[in-house]
């Protein structure tokens, strides 16, 4: 199949590509499926068609706000001679667990009680007044008014804190757990990875085919590694290293080209 639509039909293009059913690739499935997987781990981590932004949302239960106040205890073992004995620490168990296809996080929404937009809230006043006759509003004005009102909430309200590494799969939300009710929702903003699965286009991606054919060509010649130099009948000579030379060139050049045109720009993410 020209455009693979699988994982199945993925690897039969990568044999294909590299001389099968003429020439006998000698890999195994398993060291095949390796390389595959290989392959997909780096498109979804360097590759901006490899992951997508999203907004997630979570409703705060009691047992969120319960785990959010709790501690963790550590005791540190003094090994060696010392003056102190054994000592124990406490981390705040401060965090939401996330699904596992989360690769980073930006930010989470600010903690708000829409209750109190009433008409004594000073956004209600302004743009009550903004209303009363839009001719004579000033565009220039009125945004510099809300950058001014953005300001003083930053300074005098903050944003929460969040800490985030993908590997765990925990959110920190560096934050006073009193300040969040239960029932209510943060929102946040993040990149998810594309599961291939769900989306079988992946596997047609062009610079995701050849970096995944460069990985499993070096593999082949890996494993051809301990035939070199012997000679088969009609005076060919295997030369296993010439594979994996032509294979670890193709595969530094595409990771430069990933690199270059098709990484996210480097930005605040935490993950």
């Amino acid at each position: 199949m020209a455009e693979p639509n699988s994982k199945a039909t993925f690897k039969q293009y990568i044999k294909r590509a590299l001389g099968a059913p003429v020439i006998e690739i000698n890999i195994d499935e398993d060291q095949l499926d390796d390389r595959v997987d290989e392959a997909l781990q780096y498109f979804r981590e360097y590759h901006y068609d490899g992951s997508i932004k999203t907004y997630l949302k979570h409703q705060i239960s009691a047992d969120d706000i319960t785990g959010l106040k709790s501690d963790e205890t550590f005791t540190e073992n003094a090994a060696g001679t010392h003056a102190k004995t054994d000592q124990q620490y406490k981390q705040q168990q401060n965090y939401i667990v996330l699904p596992e296809f989360i690769l980073s996080v930006l930010n989470i929404f600010p903690f708000a009680d829409k209750h109190n937009l009433n008409m004594f809230d000073i956004r209600y006043q302004l743009r009550l007044n903004d209303i009363y006759d839009l001719t004579n509003t000033s565009i220039l004005y009125y945004e510099m008014v809300q950058q001014h009102i953005s300001m003083l909430d930053q300074i005098l309200v903050g944003q929460t804190p969040i800490r985030y590494n993908t590997h765990m799969n925990r959110l920190y939300l560096d934050m006073d757990a009193d300040q969040i009710n239960a029932g209510e929702y943060i929102i946040i903003e993040c990149y998810r990875k594309i599961d291939p699965n769900d989306f079988t286009d992946i596997y047609n991606d062009m610079w995701l085919k050849r970096y995944a054919t460069a990985l499993v060509k070096y593999q082949w010649g890996q494993n051809l590694s301990k035939f070199g130099g012997i000679a088969l009948p009609g005076g060919v000579v295997l030369e296993p290293d010439n594979i994996k030379s032509e294979a670890l060139e193709e595969k530094t050049r595409l990771e430069e080209e990933s690199r270059l045109n098709y990484e996210m720009p480097v930005l605040d993410m935490m993950g």
